[in-house]
């Protein structure tokens, strides 16, 4: 038969053998889905070289798609150019060896074949017995690759120097070959980023951490070092030094805070070893890797979404110094206006030392890996993590084009800024109260911004001030234990003193209708016209004053801006309307929006004097 002809016979015996086979061809006879917990789905083939089976055959992830697809199906004829052996535990079964396919191509689709074709078997050992993962009993657990990991002719003065031997630099994996089912391999990778030592103090206890992101010629995996081995590797990983790294845990990647182009990522243990690679020509293995958005995308990116981007310099602010309000530390901070050929602009914020460094005073051209999205009043924005990579005027294709193209503009070129607040859009919008139910807004899956003027007519004034812990980067509700101390739960600490603050839940209305909302301590502050720890003294020593602040605020007009968002508390989601700016009407500034609207409403284009 034609097809039998095509299979590479006899391939899986030696394949399970750890002998290296060519580009083999096999022929699918069944696909699976399996699910392991907390990782991606991945799928189980069922593959035969017309002589033999092998039912643990396993699809890397990134080729889940062509079963989804249908490509890979029932009798579909592949071959395999590229491929590992990986040892599997199982406690109850005990060990098995998994054959991982990393790339292969589909040389005739299962419906056009239509059949099993021969009649393969299982493999059978030396003694006679059948082995029903497809392994020989000769096989060794070590896992193996084919041509994608081959033998290198690598000797590691490390190691000829003796000190040490468990790292086997002869069978190097390649960085996109690593996976869950994989307990034994080496890789050889160069250092192209390496974030700070990090800590953490909360009530599950404290540590420190740090991460940092290897490249080699196959793809790029973010490893982090917890406590013990964080002190071990810290001072000893240079960033763009070659290194071998042996032995970790490999677990599937939050994309949450990595946008590396790798499922999974690397926790250093115990086991981990790391030896600089000495006798190497590091020239051949590549530097950072950018996945760069056009600029004209941050906008459609959710927020806190991570993204590397390339621009120039178009503008540079000054750099300034404000007050973080949970750590009460000094922090230094520079916006950047950085432009592209989308026609689009977008701003960066750098902190510390990279604001304090910057000079864009020659505007070039910055590359930025693993930058963060952020939205303040329906705008976005660009924030630097600890783990954020920063290039000024790289030598990359991206920026010497980039240049060239920037320099060669008119100098009344326009741009679309992703980062500009307006008074028109979605998030920008002058309602009423019943214009913004009927908008349905915050019932989407961000929050939404909208501004209106409304008389506040009535504040539960009992409930307004709260006992909080005197902590200056604390704002928990303390608990009064009666015996003239008051613990807050958050600091895990028991004191004498507190402060007050205020949150107020009060009542809007207009000619549509009435809204509950609630104002913090700053809004809160700015609407009564005195400070919480005022207010506070007024509650203790004069419950008439005290009522007489809320009461010369009442059925007055304010111009409102809101913010709504659905949560959930409870099992109970409603909508929960915070606003974030109260302040006395300017009428001359409202009459003037009014005659605008009118004008717009009316199609009247003919000045107002």
């Amino acid at each position: 038969m034609e097809y039998e002809k095509m299979l590479t016979k006899g391939a899986l015996k030696s394949i399970m053998n750890n002998e290296d086979v060519k580009d083999p061809v096999m022929q699918v006879l069944g696909v699976r889905k399996i699910t392991a917990a907390g990782a991606n789905e991945r799928y189980r083939l069922l593959i035969s070289d017309g002589h033999n089976l092998n039912s643990f055959a396993m699809l890397a992830t990134q080729l889940n798609g062509m079963v989804s697809s249908g490509e890979i199906n029932e009798f579909s004829i592949l071959q395999i150019k590229r491929h590992i052996i990986s040892s599997l535990t199982d406690r109850s079964k005990g060990s098995k060896q998994v054959m991982i396919l990393i790339d292969l191509a589909v040389m005739v689709p299962g419906d056009v074949v239509g059949s099993k074709i021969g009649d393969p078997k299982p493999i059978i050992d030396n003694s006679g017995q059948i082995v029903e993962n497809g392994a020989s009993a000769s096989v060794d657990s070590t896992p193996q690759s084919n041509s994608l990991a081959k033998s290198h002719s690598v000797q590691s003065s490390v190691i000829n120097n003796g000190l040490q031997r468990d790292i086997d630099v002869s069978n190097i994996h390649p960085i996109n070959s690593l996976s869950p089912y994989q307990n034994k391999w080496t890789i050889r990778a160069r250092v192209v980023n390496k974030a700070p030592v990090r800590t953490w103090n909360n009530q599950r206890g404290e540590g420190k951490l740090f991460s940092m992101d290897l490249l080699d010629e196959s793809g790029e995996i973010r490893a982090t070092a917890f406590n013990s081995e964080c002190d071990k590797f810290f001072d000893m990983i240079e960033v763009n030094k070659v290194y071998f790294i042996t032995r970790g845990a490999i677990k599937t990647a939050n994309k949450k805070f990595s946008n590396l182009n790798n499922d999974y990522e690397l926790t250093l243990s115990g086991e981990t070893q790391i030896f600089p690679c000495h006798d190497f020509d590091d020239s051949q293995m590549p530097a950072l890797k950018f996945n760069f958005v056009p600029l004209s995308q941050v906008k459609d990116v959710d927020v806190d979404g991570i993204v590397d981007v390339i621009g120039v310099c178009q503008t540079a602010g000054e750099l300034t110094m404000l007050m973080s309000k949970t750590t009460r530390k000094e922090l230094k901070k520079r916006d950047v206006t950085i432009v592209d050929q989308s026609l689009s602009s977008v701003t960066i914020t750098l902190w510390d030392t990279q604001a304090e460094d910057f000079d864009g005073s020659l505007q070039p051209v910055i590359a930025i890996k693993g930058s963060r999205i952020r939205e303040f009043m329906g705008s976005k924005s660009l924030s630097l993590l600890g783990s954020t990579v920063m290039q000024i005027n790289p030598d990359i294709d991206e920026a010497h084009r980039l240049r060239g193209w920037y320099d060669s503009l008119p100098s009344n070129a326009e741009f679309t800024s992703i980062s500009a607040r307006s008074d028109v859009g979605a998030n920008n919008q002058f309602l009423t109260i019943k214009g913004a139910q009927l908008a349905q807004l915050g019932s989407g899956d961000k929050a939404d911004y909208y501004s209106m003027y409304s008389h506040l007519i009535f504040v539960k004034s009992e409930s307004a001030l709260y006992k909080a812990c005197p902590k200056p980067d604390c704002q928990k509700k303390v608990i009064d234990r009666n015996d003239g101390t008051y613990r807050c739960e958050k600091c895990n600490d028991e004191t004498e003193n507190f402060k007050y603050r205020l949150m107020l839940s009060a009542q809007l209305s207009d000619s549509t209708g009435n809204q509950w909302v609630t104002m913090f301590q700053e809004t809160a502050e700015s609407l009564l016209g005195t400070t919480s720890a005022e207010l506070g003294r007024l509650m203790e020593e004069s419950k008439e004053e005290y009522s007489d602040v809320f009461q010369n605020q009442m059925f007055k007009l304010f111009d409102i801006r809101a913010r709504a968002k659905m949560e959930t508390y409870n099992n109970e989601t409603r909508l929960k309307v915070t606003l974030f700016s109260i302040k006395p009407i300017d009428y001359k500034v409202a009459s003037t929006k009014l005659i605008a609207t009118i004008k717009r409403l009316s199609g009247i284009t003919t000045s107002v004097m």
